[in-house]
């Protein structure tokens, strides 16, 4: 699917799609605890769909209505066949953990991009705990063997994914000896981990963590079954916002202001560059103005890279991003997916291990590569709407996290062609 944009200018009010992040957790939590759980406006995505669909498969009844799922946990079986994660990294790291709880061999694979992502640090600290398992070099496939979870103490790097510690912290409270999880480098993405933290205490489970989140004790607990309400996506509403800035005025509802989610980040990191940027209770407003450059350590909100890019792109000046080394993991190499759109956008980018330097300049129309990546899809068409001229290839990919972000962009004003029409 190709998306044509026109130079456009937007004005319009917007509700954020629900937290991706969130309904994930939520769905892992609701699956561990025994008895019926009600999940309010979940985010319906190929992710959250395939996180719903692996469950299923291990005896997790899942039950999707309109606005709310309802979720029988607390009876797993072993898989007949291959439990498919296709492109949902949380699902395979948070079921290759689960799995470890499920009598029996449990055989996790992945879709093409996903099967290029590390897991082995997960692997081994599993195997710390007394789970047997396997993955292929740092990759998946994963073979997880289950049993009764031993427990114990274990240890793993805090720089690589978070999601490596979020999956530890969901299963712990099964292990006969208790859990202490110990990190060997300090935790990147620690929002994420405090969000996984926010809905196990909703799910009834209590965690003590240091205050710099390198050491987390965890006793032997039951999950019990809840009703969660899933918040509002901030990282799907920073395109939103980031229109906003660059081509007229948008109101995003459904936002969490206090929220765990690290793209939060994003209200200050606008008010940094000059936007104006009005706060409401639950809603956000962000109108044009002269954006000016920007410093920004991204290492606690790594998927706002390619929104923070193009705004850089459109803001006077030299900005620079650092703590940028782990978009290289994502859906696609971000940084190098980055500094090749904006390149054809004819923006100059110097690129670094740790360090991504953009000179703010007039973009001009180009086709864009999104690797398949949905935020880098996105991402562009906010340059897209400032250039025009513009195509984005592969624009269906935007399904992994907001299936309705091309008909959003437009009920606002974007002027847009899909497939030429």
């Amino acid at each position: 699917m190709k998306v044509s944009i026109s130079k456009s200018r937007v004005r319009g009010k917007v509700k954020a799609p629900s937290s991706k992040s969130y309904t994930l957790r939520a769905l892992m939590c609701a699956a561990l605890a025994r008895g019926k759980s009600e999940i309010i406006s979940p985010l319906t995505s190929d992710d959250t769909g395939t996180a719903g669909d692996v469950l299923r498969e291990v005896g997790v009844d899942v039950h999707r209505g309109a606005d709310s799922w309802q979720v029988k946990g607390g009876s797993f079986h072993r898989a007949k066949g291959e439990l498919f994660c296709r492109e949902s990294a949380a699902t395979l790291r948070f079921m290759t953990a689960i799995c470890s709880l499920i009598p029996g061999k449990c055989h996790l694979t992945t879709g093409l991009s996903l099967s290029i992502r590390p897991v082995k640090p997960l692997v081994e600290a599993l195997r710390q705990l007394g789970v047997d398992c396997s993955c292929q070099d740092d990759v998946a496939p994963v073979i997880v063997k289950g049993r009764k979870l031993r427990g114990g103490i274990t240890e793993l790097p805090g720089d690589i994914s978070s999601q490596f510690v979020s999956a530890l912290l969901l299963i712990s409270p099964f292990a006969e000896e208790g859990v202490r999880i110990r990190l060997t480098t300090p935790l990147e993405s620690k929002p994420y981990v405090m969000m996984t933290l926010e809905c196990m205490k909703r799910f009834g489970i209590k965690v003590k963590s240091s205050p710099d989140l390198r050491e987390f004790e965890i006793a032997k607990q039951e999950y019990k079954p809840s009703r969660y309400v899933v918040e509002g996506d901030w990282s799907s509403a920073s395109y939103l916002l980031a229109l906003g800035a660059v081509a007229g005025e948008v109101k995003v509802e459904n936002l969490n202001l206090r929220s765990w989610q690290g793209d939060r980040m994003i209200l200050d990191f606008l008010n940094d560059m000059g936007a104006s940027v009005e706060v409401d209770r639950d809603s956000v407003t962000v109108r044009k103005l002269r954006l000016k450059a920007i410093r920004a350590d991204l290492s606690d909100c790594i998927d706002l890279l390619p929104t923070m890019a193009v705004l850089a792109a459109a803001a006077e000046g030299v900005s620079e991003f650092v703590g940028i080394d782990r978009a290289r993991l994502k859906e696609s190499n971000r940084v190098l997916a980055v500094k090749e759109g904006l390149e054809r956008m004819n923006i100059g980018v110097t690129e670094e291990t740790d360090r991504l330097i953009i000179i703010g300049s007039v973009p001009e129309g180009s086709i864009i590569n999104t690797h398949d990546d949905h935020r880098i899809a996105m991402a562009f068409s906010i340059l897209g709407v400032l250039a025009g001229e513009t195509i984005i290839e592969n624009a269906e990919c935007v399904s992994k996290t907001f299936p309705q972000f091309w008909d959003v962009l437009k009920s606002i004003g974007g002027e847009l062609k899909i497939n030429g029409k």
